[in-house]
């Protein structure tokens, strides 16, 4: 049988099965997801050596702002104490260091106390046995 055309029309019963089709789909749907998941995998090792590496960039960062400090410190109290003696300039410095110490731990703790965790998510997650049995407009 030909068309129009001049090709050759398929036959009806070439065409393949809606349990075949679905079958196609079906397997190509499991194909993209398997390889959707194999991205994000690949995507989160990246991400994961990355941050590793910025980690680590950020350790050896803040052992050399310790030691800054630490020299820093050293220099201000030998100046100091070059005027007003070495026992007294330690114990200036030192004190700064405890006013320094007093401000972070206050501004650090206060900060701590105003998170308030994950209200909107626990609020939501609530809601899904109610979703699920198509109950959520009564609660």
């Amino acid at each position: 049988m030909t068309s129009p055309h001049g090709t050759a029309a398929p036959a009806p019963d070439s065409r393949p099965s809606v349990g075949e089709a679905f079958s196609e789909v079906a397997a190509d749907l499991s194909t993209l997801m398997r390889q959707e998941v194999e991205l994000a995998k690949a995507e989160l090792r990246q991400s994961a050596t990355r941050a590793g590496k910025g980690a680590g960039m950020l350790a050896g960062a803040a052992v050399a702002g310790q030691l800054v400090l630490v020299f820093v410190s050293v220099a201000a109290w030998w100046g100091i104490g070059d005027t007003i003696g070495h026992g007294w300039s330690a114990l200036i410095v030192g004190g700064a260091w405890l006013i320094i110490a007093t401000v972070l731990g206050l501004v650090g703790r206060r900060e701590i106390t105003a998170v308030s965790g994950v209200a909107q998510t626990a609020q939501t997650v609530k809601k899904i046995p109610d979703a699920i049995t198509g109950n959520e407009g009564r609660s």
